[in-house]
């Protein structure tokens, strides 16, 4: 398998390639302000010359000076929205004169392809493939949407300010398995894709589309850029040492930086619900007013809210301190112990979708340095 050129031009015949096989062709597109990812048509769905501008507590879309399609960070959907829904019916139940009947959905369940997944994403996904497929407690609305999946990956070649992929070991180059793999490469008045092939089904898509052999010097170029994204988060602020997250967050259990984050947090779960691998779930049971019809749904839930931890006799986690605590601790150590892994990708997109500006990274060295003290 090698590497070979698609032109900007013809980047349309691939997305095309995909849909003539049975997929859902699910991609980045620029809808009220933001690049979400949605439903793909055609390669003039995707941004086209846009990029993202991000920060903590903001966002906002900009025009680029040159027409690359990948060329933004990560906005606020992430993948998971496709694969763990959120929210689904689970089953229902209907009285009648012979007794009540339950009824489990059966959803349909398309062939989904994701075009442009970023490699923090792609480990995002492997982390929630170890959460509902591989652990003891699976989620079969998952796994059946994850059994087809098509995956396009894209390297990345520039960095918002609030990406931290490579502290966290999983960016800015793609290392995963993906069916496709692409380089987007922008150089004088050449516009092209670096593209190869990661599985049969890809290489099969591959065959299909006007490609030709890469050259050393185009590949060259592929990496040059991908090395500018990570040169960009290097020189960052938000550059910094995750070796020993497990250690230092166990040691700091009772640290006084839980209050002072906790004085800002608003428990309001935006990082939760824009965090690609967060999973929490709770169930919501409903019955019409006749009570001869009742459902139950499951939905998105956070460790942020006061019911989740509800139990009798009152919630386990009672204040935003503890909360918080719990949900970083989660991510960057116990889920080590829970999982293999941390949980975090270093996505950013935690930082730029709180309210009050609340960055993960500040506070890891927060805790370090009041540790020292």
């Amino acid at each position: 398998m090698g590497t070979f050129l698609l032109d900007a031009r013809d980047l349309d015949a691939l997305i095309q390639a995909i849909r003539s096989q049975g997929h859902q062709v699910v991609g980045p597109t620029l809808r009220d302000g933001a690049i979400v990812y949605d439903e793909l048509h055609a390669a003039a769905d995707l941004p086209h010359g846009w990029t993202d501008e991000q920060e903590k507590g903001t966002y906002r879309v900009l025009k680029r000076d040159d027409g690359a399609y990948f060329g933004y960070a990560a906005g606020p959907h992430s993948w998971k929205k496709f694969l763990q829904l959120p929210r689904r019916p689970v089953w229902q139940a209907q009285k009648s004169d012979s007794g009540v009947q339950i009824l489990e959905i059966q959803e349909a369940v398309p062939n989904l392809a994701f075009i442009g997944v970023r490699s923090c994403e792609l480990h995002a996904i492997a982390i929630q493939d170890r959460v509902f497929i591989g652990d003891q407690y699976a989620n079969d609305s998952y796994a059946k949407r994850r059994a087809n999946l098509f995956t396009v990956a894209v390297n990345c070649t520039s960095a918002a300010s609030t990406c931290f992929c490579l502290s966290m070991d999983t960016g800015p180059q793609v290392t995963l398995p993906s069916d496709l793999a692409m380089t987007e490469v922008l150089e004088g008045d050449e516009h092209y894709f670096l593209i190869s092939g990661g599985s049969e089904q890809g290489e099969r898509i591959l065959q299909q589309l006007p490609v030709q052999p890469a050259s050393e010097h185009q590949v060259a170029l592929g990496n040059r850029a991908i090395d500018h994204a990570s040169e960009q988060m290097a020189e960052g602020p938000r550059n910094f040492d995750s070796s020993d997250m497990k250690a230092l967050l166990y040691r700091n259990f009772e640290s006084p930086a839980w209050d002072l984050v906790a004085d800002r947090c608003l428990s309001c779960a935006n990082c939760t619900m824009a965090c690609p691998t967060c999973f929490c779930s709770t169930v919501e049971d409903s019955t019409d007013l006749s009570g001869e019809h009742a459902e139950r749904w499951e939905r998105w839930d956070s460790c942020f809210t006061g019911d989740f931890s509800y139990i009798t006799g009152g919630s386990v986690r009672a204040d935003t301190r503890s909360r918080y605590r719990q949900w970083m601790t989660h991510k960057l150590a116990t889920w080590q112990d829970q999982f293999g892994s941390s949980g975090c990708v270093g996505c950013g997109r935690c930082i730029a979708w709180c309210p009050v500006g609340i960055d993960i990274t500040e506070e890891v060295t927060r805790i370090r340095e009041m540790e020292k003290q």
